[in-house]
């Protein structure tokens, strides 16, 4: 009996401790530098590999050339592709250090919710990025390209186009947080899986408009892949809801 209760007071001890605000701040101090610091190397390590990156980017326009049409132009483009690749990059530390710092403070429930949300939220950022470079860009491009040709030679601001391709690879890097979004409100029953299944008509419309609006192209190809692509995801996380009886 007396081994019990000494038991429970030293298990009410141990939940009645909680960290100061300031060894929280401190805490949150530490990861936020130590977050800079991975930014600033990997900044580094691609503004070293610039050359090898603007070559990269430039794959999927293939047969336009590129002009500098302003001094100095192609070095402040490659400063924002170091930087942009580099918080590319560091995105996994970061919410590495993001999930080590809130983790103590979540329940169990609230920890397999959230945790796995996060990871996959960055997993599915980075397929998005992967499936705009080698899937939309190419069909954008292409019909940029190819359209009178005959006629004018596409010559291309660097800058101009690597602000398109960009924005095209950050746009389906949130369309592909669909899944994310739909996971984390079923779980939350908020909707259920067949009440999205049900409104499937409206959103075969709603894809359509955010195919639209996602693709900073006006060519239709480009918007309906986009369309697809969303529609896709949007099912696949309603198979995800159903797989998990929600």
């Amino acid at each position: 009996m007396t081994s019990e209760i000494n038991q429970n007071t030293l298990e009410n001890q141990d939940n009645d401790f909680t960290m100061p605000i300031s060894g929280h701040l401190d805490e949150l101090r530490e990861r936020i530098i130590l977050t800079f610091i991975v930014l600033g190397l990997s900044t580094t390590v691609c503004l070293f590999q610039i050359k090898s990156l603007t070559i990269f980017l430039q794959q999927p326009a293939d047969g336009v050339k590129f002009l500098q049409l302003a001094p100095g132009e192609y070095f402040f483009v490659s400063l924002k592709i170091g930087l942009y690749s580099g918080v590319l990059l560091s995105c996994p530390f970061a919410i590495y250090q993001l999930i080590k710092f809130i983790l103590p403070g979540l329940t169990k429930k609230e920890s397999l919710l959230l945790i796995p949300s996060l990871i996959s939220s960055i997993f599915l950022f980075f397929v998005g990025i992967i499936f705009g470079y080698y899937i939309l860009a190419p069909a954008a491009l292409n019909f940029f390209i190819n359209y009178g040709s005959d006629i004018i030679e596409p010559l291309w601001s660097f800058e101009q186009y690597f602000d398109f391709i960009l924005l095209l690879l950050f746009s389906t890097g949130l369309a592909f947080q669909i899944p994310i979004l739909q996971i984390v409100i079923g779980l939350l029953d908020i909707l259920s899986s067949d009440q999205m299944l049900s409104v499937w008509k409206y959103i075969i419309v709603l894809s359509t408009i955010l195919g639209a609006i996602l693709t900073p192209s006006t060519d239709p190809l480009t918007q309906l892949i986009m369309s697809v692509a969303i529609l896709v995801l949007y099912f696949l996380g309603i198979i995800v809801l159903k797989f998990l009886k929600k």
